[in-house]
């Protein structure tokens, strides 16, 4: 996260509230939630009180699991007016740090989502599968990206976009020696 590490404190914390009330609000246990997505009862304990900084791939898996978008793991205020500047916000890394996302917004009743994402040079990333019925549309910033979606491969250059279903396997590889930008939309079917 590109936030201080007060800050960065208190987005984990959130993150553990939010979880926490989700999971009760459903009557589950912490072995439930386990149980249907994957993450470690200690691993969720841990996320709920705030001990660990959550990957984006648990954090896809626990989304999934509650059948919620990622972002409504996180708090999002009402306006009539959103700024999101990008490097300025929250930013989550995967596990192996060669890709980042900065939720940018979540709009319509949970159904959509928008994300600048990173992918650094010579790396690739395999998300999660997302939610049943999940369409996710990639537009290039910067760079070149190899993207592939069911064993069928897409090249992108700067300002290409794509649009497929991401329920199923795909992926995001980048053989440059450059970031590569991304702008990602999740639209959600309700």
């Amino acid at each position: 996260m590109n936030k201080g590490p007060d800050e960065q404190k208190q987005v984990v914390l959130q993150v553990g509230a939010v979880l926490k009330k989700l999971r009760k609000e459903k009557k589950w246990s912490l072995e439930d939630l386990s149980e249907l997505s994957g993450v470690s009862k200690l691993t969720l304990g841990n996320i709920e009180r705030g001990e660990t900084n959550p990957t984006i791939g648990m954090l896809w898996k626990i989304s999934k699991s509650l059948s919620i978008p990622l972002m409504s793991l996180f708090s999002n205020e009402d306006s009539s007016v959103n700024l999101s500047r990008a490097g300025k916000g929250l930013r989550i890394s995967g596990e192996e740090k060669n890709w980042a996302i900065e939720p940018i917004f979540q709009h319509t009743n949970n159904e959509m989502e928008m994300y600048r994402a990173y992918l650094q040079p010579n790396s690739s990333y395999y998300p999660e599968k997302h939610h049943q019925n999940t369409t996710e549309l990639a537009t290039v910033m910067s760079g070149t990206i190899l993207i592939q979606v069911n064993n069928e491969s897409y090249i992108l250059n700067q300002y290409d976009s794509i649009s497929f279903r991401a329920d199923g396997e795909h992926s995001y590889t980048n053989d440059s020696n450059e970031v590569v930008v991304l702008h990602i939309i999740l639209k959600y079917s309700v």
